[in-house]
């Protein structure tokens, strides 16, 4: 089955995990981590829950069991985990005390560690089990050759649902309605909106993380959206202007495209976090921008997060092959974003701009260019 080859290379990670913290198995119930372990499934019904309706008990045998409750067990067993060869064992979902009891013969005295301490029905923690380990994350970083394909299918289906979104604005229109055409969207192509950021015209230039409001568009939007398919999540921003560009925001945006172009093809294996926050700080004064990282985090790396670390002056973590990041560097009234996966000395861009949208090449110092979105002028 195709899932064969990811699950080899997952289960090796996990029993060098399991030997570093001399554990029997994990107990995955955040909704990264249990998309990681079953190749992509889904096990979220609130979508503003970091953690979901089923958990996956993995253990060093390579055995996998989902345990869920009656509501959801029919459909864990005969749709969302179908030819995985994942056991699905189910508790009475208004029975905490044999939800409990169920949990505890399942684990059968091992040493389990879980993601997730008290979640609906019963404590994890009180079942035997121990706090997941931190270092469990890095495990997820370092991606597959199925794992990139579904980024590539995700990011593209993302992509097309913003540009065709953005196609959609007319003046007049709020950015609740703007917001509402964008999720609508993203879930046409089959992927789902853990965010939406909308902003138009003022309100671009004075927030940088913009929840949708009643303002109405005039001449100028902008529309962000990280789209979750598979469990991994593609992160984007684009633009659209009505009349002519204002040279300033011409000026802006090139400069905006300059450093991202500048920090994308510098995020290379081996480099940290911490010195990448270095470079795109140089490249916002060298683009005459001097000071704009202190009002926006810039990104950093992404996958089963939205963001996994954040690039900071000090943070020391560092980049993987096969890792995927999204920067997001801005200056006040643009931005630049989208989410690339890094493939030894390059860069793939998984959310490009179509041949149909705007461009506008960004230039880095050493003279390398990385074609970038431009604004959708109507």
């Amino acid at each position: 089955m195709a899932h064969e080859s990811e699950l080899r290379v997952k289960q090796a990670r996990l029993s060098a995990f399991f030997d570093r913290h001399k554990l029997d198995g994990v107990f995955l119930q955040r909704r990264n981590n249990f998309a990681w372990i079953t190749c992509g499934r889904d096990n979220h019904i609130l979508n503003a829950s970091p953690a979901g309706v089923a958990g996956i008990l993995a253990t060093k045998d390579g055995r996998r069991v989902c345990f869920t409750n009656t509501i959801e067990g029919p459909r864990f067993a005969g749709e969302e985990l179908a030819g995985l060869g994942i056991e699905v064992v189910s508790y009475l979902w208004h029975d905490p005390a044999a939800a409990s009891k169920m949990l505890g013969e399942l684990i059968a005295g091992r040493r389990i560690a879980a993601d997730v301490n008290d979640v609906g029905e019963f404590n994890h923690m009180a079942g035997g089990m121990s706090k997941l380990p931190g270092d469990f994350d890095q495990l997820r970083w370092s991606l597959t050759d199925e794992e990139i394909a579904r980024y590539r299918d995700g990011g593209r289906r993302a992509s097309m649902a913003m540009e065709k979104a953005c196609s959609a604005l007319r003046p007049g229109m709020s950015e609740h309605e703007i917001a509402g055409i964008l999720d609508q969207e993203v879930h046409a192509t089959g992927c789902n909106p853990v965010v939406t950021l909308v902003a138009v015209d003022d309100r671009i230039r004075k927030f940088r993380h913009p929840i949708p409001t009643n303002a109405k568009l005039a001449r100028y939007a902008m529309l962000v959206t990280c789209a979750e398919l598979g469990g991994l999540i593609s992160n984007l921003t684009r633009f659209v202007h009505f009349g002519p560009l204002p040279d300033d925001l011409k000026k802006r945006h090139q400069a905006v495209a300059n450093v991202d172009a500048t920090i994308n093809l510098a995020t290379t294996p081996g480099r940290t976090l911490g010195e990448l926050f270095g470079v795109i700080a140089k490249a916002y004064a060298d683009n005459g921008y001097a000071g704009e990282e202190k009002l926006h985090h810039q990104g950093g790396s992404t996958g089963y997060n939205g963001r996994d670390v954040f690039a900071e002056p000090h943070t020391s973590v560092k980049v993987l092959d096969r890792q995927a990041f999204a920067w997001n560097p801005s200056i006040t009234g643009t931005k630049s974003e989208d989410t690339v996966i890094v493939l030894g000395d390059t860069i793939e861009v998984l959310t490009p701009a179509s041949k149909d949208w705007p461009k506008v090449v960004g230039r880095a110092p050493d003279g390398r260019t990385l074609e970038r979105a431009d604004m959708l002028v109507m």
